[in-house]
C-alpha cells in the first residue's frame, strides 16, 4: 500500500524563507569582498549559530538554568540574518559597500566561533549552589532506651548480707504521702491477706505509674 505524499505548508514555507535568507546573506558577503566559497560559508555560519543558540536556550529553560548567554548569542545571530535581509532591499548599494560593513563581515567568523564555542562548552550550573537551602527540621523525639536488666552478681557480692536499700522512701515523694500509702497498704493486707500492688495504689491515690510502682515496691 503506497502512502500519498502531502506537502506540509509550514515546511514549504520554512524552506522558501531559509533559501531567501541564505541568498541574501551570500549577496552581502560577496559584496563585502568575500568571494568564492567564503561567500557561501557565511549564510551557513549565521544560520547554524542561530539554531545552536535556540536549542541551547530551550535546554536551559527546561532545566531552570540561567538563559542570558543563550539569549545574547541568539539575538546576535538574528541581527546578522535580519540585517542582511533588510540591506538587500535596496537600502544598501551592493556595488559600493561601506567600510564598516566590510569590517563586520570580515570579523563575523571569529565572533561566530566564539559564540558557538561558548554555547557548546559552557558547563551547567551546579545544582548545589543554586538550590535553596532546605528548611531546618526539628529532630523527632526518640524515647530513651530502657535500662538493661541487671546481670548476675559476683559470688562475693551474693555472699554478702543484703543492704536494706528499700527502707528509705522513694525520692521526690512527700513523707506524708508515704505515711498515707502505708496506712492504705496495711488496710489492704488486713482485708485481703496480700500486699498492696501498684495498680491499687495508682487508683486509690491518683499517682502516676512510676511513682506508684516505687511506692508499691517500698511498701511490699
Amino acid at each position: 500500500m503506497t502512502r500519498s505524499i502531502r506537502p506540509d505548508a509550514v515546511l514549504v514555507q520554512a524552506v522558501i524563507a531559509g533559501a531567501l535568507s541564505f541568498a541574501h546573506l551570500h549577496d552581502i558577503a560577496a559584496a563585502a569582498g568575500q568571494d568564492g566559497w567564503k561567500a557561501w560559508a557565511y549564510p551557513i555560519s549565521v544560520d547554524l549559530l542561530l539554531v545552536a543558540a535556540w536549542r541551547r536556550l530551550r535546554n536551559l529553560r527546561s532545566t531552570g538554568e540561567p538563559t542570558r548567554a543563550a539569549w545574547t548569542w541568539f539575538v546576535v545571530a538574528l541581527a546578522a540574518s535580519l540585517g542582511a535581509n533588510v540591506a538587500t532591499a535596496g537600502l544598501l548599494d551592493l556595488t559600493n559597500v561601506p567600510a564598516w560593513l566590510r569590517i563586520l563581515v570580515a570579523g563575523w567568523p571569529a565572533l561566530a566561533f566564539l559564540g558557538g564555542t561558548l554555547l557548546v562548552h559552557t558547563p551547567p550550573t551546579d545544582p548545589e549552589t543554586t538550590a535553596e537551602p532546605a528548611p531546618a527540621v526539628a529532630p523527632e523525639f526518640m524515647p530513651a532506651d530502657p535500662a538493661p536488666e541487671p546481670g548476675p552478681l559476683p559470688d562475693a557480692v551474693e555472699a554478702a548480707e543484703p543492704v536494706p536499700a528499700l527502707l528509705a522512701p522513694p525520692p521526690d515523694v512527700p513523707p506524708a504521702l508515704v505515711d498515707h500509702a502505708r496506712k492504705l497498704a496495711d488496710a489492704h493486707r488486713s482485708a485481703t491477706g496480700h500486699p498492696i500492688d501498684a495498680d491499687t495504689l495508682r487508683e486509690r491515690l491518683g499517682l502516676p505509674g512510676p511513682m506508684a510502682d516505687q511506692l508499691a515496691t517500698h511498701l511490699a
